[in-house]
């Protein structure tokens, strides 16, 4: 049932079904125009304090590469990276997607090179356009120096199970490679 109110007035005569539609048309676009999800202040002050924290990060990342640039690291890195380099197989069958400054890239590896990343023993290092896989320790240093630079680097703090003590599938392992 509806609205009881608004069928008594249709069998009445005193409304038409035209009438109708166009009141609950209105309705729903004031309530539309009406919605507010939350303090305008608020929201500006959040937008504001996120946009001070990237600046201060933006900021302290080209003041680390600048004395990394000084000392004449970041060449010797460029070149570790490119001499450390593990070729990417050609005829790799699975997909590794990774993120870098809010872009999506991939790369195609092999099950052992796949394992070998979710293990924690490699990383990616996006260079000049090109994805190198590299030891971890050297993902670490590249990610230290040029965070810009590191694509994929296994840590320890983001890849904890946390385990219940009431958990009834605790005997069951889900694979790290789980491909829908």
């Amino acid at each position: 049932m509806a609205n009881a109110l608004q069928e008594q007035l249709l069998k009445a005569g005193l409304a038409s079904k035209q009438k109708m539609r166009d009141v609950k048309t209105k309705k729903r676009r004031d309530r539309k125009a009406n919605v507010d999800d939350g303090n305008a202040a608020f929201k500006q002050e959040l937008a504001a304090k996120k946009q001070a924290q990237t600046e201060k990060d933006k900021a302290l990342n080209e003041q680390r590469f600048a004395q990394a640039q000084e000392r004449g690291q970041v060449r010797a890195l460029i070149s570790e990276v490119k001499k450390l380099a593990i070729a990417l197989p050609k005829d790799g069958e699975v997909k590794f997607n990774y993120t870098l400054e809010n872009k999506i890239y991939l790369v195609y590896l092999n099950e052992k090179l796949q394992k070998q990343l979710l293990n924690g023993q490699l990383g990616i290092v996006r260079l000049e356009n090109t994805s190198y896989l590299v030891p971890h320790k050297l993902a670490e240093r590249v990610n230290l120096l040029v965070p810009l630079w590191c694509g994929y680097l296994w840590s320890a703090q983001e890849n904890t199970v946390v385990v219940e003590e009431d958990d009834p599938y605790s005997d069951y392992v889900i694979p790290d490679d789980l491909m829908w």
